[in-house]
């Protein structure tokens, strides 16, 4: 059966505006870099759906992430210096506290009545897990709990992080994440896929909240990847919203997790960041090694989106068939339960159940 996604909703396609469906979730929390990346003084200035943000980190090492502009003339507030308390835009030395209070506007006259602790740069809700900062960039009323930020569950050895920029939706970079049926053609490796022969595999997906898993199973031990681990390594997968893709993998006492996170830069520019995380120190040396096959396993999928979105530019709907292309449908389902639970005010309600599926990759 050939879907048109996002799929139809007679009954309540009112309340819900289409172009929702057409824009990453507002309420969500994105990865905007690594933790490591401020404090000590420095800024950082990264881009979040269109919006700008500064991030730093206060004295007391708490993280802050504020509108990237002064209120007086737009200057950007990244490019002044901070002292650990607060920002200094550099156009006419006015300052603000890591909350976003005006503290100071060292141009007025001792004849000036103005009451300058009423001005405010918007802050952001920010978080720091696994390494990384999350930012929630919704500044409307509450639209329910996002989705959780994701976490570790074990105290890694070390830890390899590559970032990407690609020329690509937020939507049609998620998908690449969900979806199994490009590996084998996009992921042509000889240290990734050995084999050349299409296989049947059969997974058990199950739901979870804000998204679904593919349960824990025995995996090959033919890739040189998982040699490194010993023994028979089991997998999960979990995909939760907005777009992070859990890999978790173990064998007897080892752990590795490989993390991929999507982030919206701009409509047509998104952030992939795959975090690849260990608990055996003797992996550290294999680093100078791992970062450009990581490097390289990011470029093959930002080569082939970049192409499929001029495609999708030309005329902007997909065709999803078979059981591989049913977590792709999955995620457009997750996320208009997301966006009508937040419009309706109520809980969001998983639409989806247990399923085996069967594909060749």
């Amino acid at each position: 059966m050939n879907v048109q996604v996002p799929p139809p909703r007679p009954a309540d396609e009112a309340a819900l505006d289409p172009e929702a469906m057409r824009q990453p979730l507002s309420s969500a929390w994105y990865c905007v870099g690594r933790a490591d990346s401020v404090g000590g003084g420095r800024l950082r200035a990264v881009a979040l759906n269109g919006e700008q943000i500064v991030l730093g980190r206060a004295k007391d090492g708490t993280p802050f992430a504020l509108r990237d502009r002064c209120p007086h003339r737009g200057m950007a507030l990244s490019k002044g210096p901070f002292d650990g308390q607060t920002l200094m835009c550099p156009f006419h030395g006015w300052r603000f506290g890591t909350d976003g209070g005006c503290r100071d506007v060292p141009t007025l006259s001792e004849h000036d009545v103005a009451d300058f602790s009423r001005i405010r740069v918007q802050p952001f809700p920010i978080r720091e897990s696994a390494g990384f900062l999350w930012v929630n960039p919704h500044l409307g009323p509450p639209a329910g709990e996002p989705p959780a930020v994701p976490e570790l569950d074990f105290t890694p050895a070390g830890c390899l992080v590559v970032e990407l920029e690609v020329e690509a939706s937020f939507d049609l970079t998620v998908l690449s994440l969900v979806d199994p049926g490009h590996v084998a053609f996009v992921h042509d490796t000889w240290w990734f896929r050995p084999s050349k022969q299409l296989r049947e595999k059969v997974k058990i997906f199950e739901p979870v909240m804000h998204g679904f898993t593919m349960a824990s199973h025995a995996t090959t031990t033919s890739s040189p990847v998982y040699r490194l681990l010993g023994g028979v390594p089991e997998v999960e997968i979990e995909f939760r919203l907005p777009g992070v893709r859990l890999e978790r993998i173990r064998a007897g006492t080892k752990h590795v997790a490989n993390y991929t996170f999507a982030t919206p830069l701009s409509p047509n520019r998104t952030m992939l960041t795959n975090a690849l995380y260990w608990s055996m120190p003797a992996l550290n040396l294999l680093k100078p090694v791992a970062r450009p096959l990581m490097r390289q396993f990011l470029g093959q999928d930002q080569r082939v989106l970049q192409d499929a979105q001029k495609g999708l530019d030309r005329k902007p709907t997909m065709v999803l068939f078979g059981q591989g292309d049913l977590p792709s449908q999955w995620y457009f389902r997750l996320k208009r339960e997301a966006l009508e639970a937040g419009l309706t005010g109520r809980p969001f309600v998983n639409p989806l159940e247990r399923r085996e599926l069967r594909w060749r990759s």
